[in-house]
């Protein structure tokens, strides 16, 4: 049985969301569809507007028969290390094909940027030109050193999917999964751009829903059910503010040697970031007294992030060690079977299952859940900011299987 794959932060969850699932049953008909998704904290290095538990639920209402939480570590880690670990566990679930996004939609290109980004020496020819040039950041050089091995323009590895996109692949190719891909041309705006034409990025529709106008009109109906209850029980994140006194709490008790352990930390980018903690009044302060040409402004976050939530380098290294199944159908439940038949993974469906795992799976899990205390700080309901709740809340079954509207 062929089975569907995606990885998604569905922050949050709208109608080009669901239109993507649509076209991916329409690539790959009669399969169900599993989700591999961010937590509570996402690649960016901010927190999700709504819960884990609120994007699943709304997912699966509108198409998807089964998702699962991407690890905390994995979640807050670059671009390749989140690929790895998602790509990762759908193969360990079942699937057997993995539709993603892309702005071109041209598998063919994508694959042949891949094959220039996995061969042994280009690491070696982007430090090079790092070295020559210490104004590049690691994107803008390998963006070169690719463009030049590929012997043309393109502008595939300066769109934020299509980079995504070939991570994917890269990954497919480094961990030998039989896993088919299959592109799907994106419809919209860009990420993070403003515009008109198409679905709303979510990047537009979280800049919509903080200005105070109406966003119901960017969601599907039952995705929109699912997040205007959050919003009338004060559990939408209005900013990352809202939490901003206790991340700096905890970033200044921290020494020295744990910004040095976080992951990114080389090339003395841990001791900078420790330094603006101790000197900066603010968070945005830290952040840009931290940024420099070389390093993007989402790797400061994720940086950031990690401190707050105590993860160090190499935690993501390897692929995630269990699904935790925060949503699912009736479709769902039967890939759940499979899925535990198989035996690749332990599927966790109650909290306390962690318990029968190793010390290193207790602790992972341990993470994610001290890190959604932390993320629930930022409710407005204060009886909605109980700590422990991750321990307490179970997926959501969708009994009626549902479509896509």
């Amino acid at each position: 049985m062929s089975v569907i794959g995606i990885v998604c932060e569905y922050n949050p969850f709208h109608n080009g969301h669901a239109w993507h699932i649509r076209k991916s049953r329409k690539a790959v008909p009669d399969s169900p569809v599993i989700c591999v998704m961010s937590g509570d904290f996402v690649q960016r290095g901010e927190g999700a507007m709504y819960s884990k538990y609120a994007r699943a639920k709304a997912a699966c209402a509108c198409g998807a028969d089964l998702v699962v939480e991407l690890p905390l570590p994995w979640s807050l880690s670059s671009a390749e290390s989140f690929a790895r670990g998602a790509v990762g566990m759908l193969h360990r679930l079942g699937a057997t094909h993995l539709c993603f996004g892309s702005e071109t939609g041209d598998l063919e290109e994508l694959e042949e940027l891949t094959q220039i980004l996995v061969q042994p020496d280009l690491n070696d020819r982007v430090k090079v030109l790092l070295d020559q040039d210490g104004s590049l950041s690691y994107a803008a050089a390998r963006e070169k050193v690719a463009l030049e091995l590929l012997g043309r323009d393109s502008e595939a590895l300066r769109q934020s999917n299509n980079i995504l996109a070939v991570e994917y692949l890269k990954a497919i190719h480094e961990l030998n999964l039989d896993l088919q891909p299959v592109a799907i041309h994106r419809r919209g705006t860009r990420h993070d751009q403003d515009g008109q034409e198409g679905y709303r990025s979510a990047s537009q529709i979280r800049r919509l829903i903080l200005s105070g106008r109406d966003p119901s009109m960017e969601f599907p109906a039952k995705a929109w059910e699912v997040f205007s209850r959050e919003r009338e029980s004060g559990r939408e994140r209005s900013d990352r503010a809202s939490i901003e006194t206790a991340m700096l709490s905890r970033l200044r008790m921290l020494d020295e040697d744990s910004f040095l352990r976080l992951p990114d930390a080389a090339n003395g980018l841990g001791k900078r970031l420790y330094r603006a903690v101790q000197t900066e009044l603010d968070y945005d302060g830290i952040l840009a007294a931290t940024k420099t040409k070389r390093y993007a402004m989402s790797r400061i976050r994720r940086m950031c992030m990690c401190a707050c939530l105590g993860i160090e380098e190499g935690m993501s290294r390897g692929l995630p060690p269990y699904a935790r199944i925060l949503a699912f159908n009736e479709r769902g439940q039967e890939l759940i079977r499979q899925s535990s038949a198989l035996g690749r993974i332990p599927m966790i469906t109650k909290p306390a299952a962690i318990h029968s795992l190793s010390p290193s799976s207790q602790e992972i899990f341990r993470l994610g859940s001290k890190a959604h205390d932390l993320y629930v700080l930022g409710y407005r309901s204060r009886n909605e900011q109980r700590p422990g709740m991750d321990w307490r809340t179970g997926p959501a079954i969708l009994m009626e299987e549902t479509k896509a509207d």
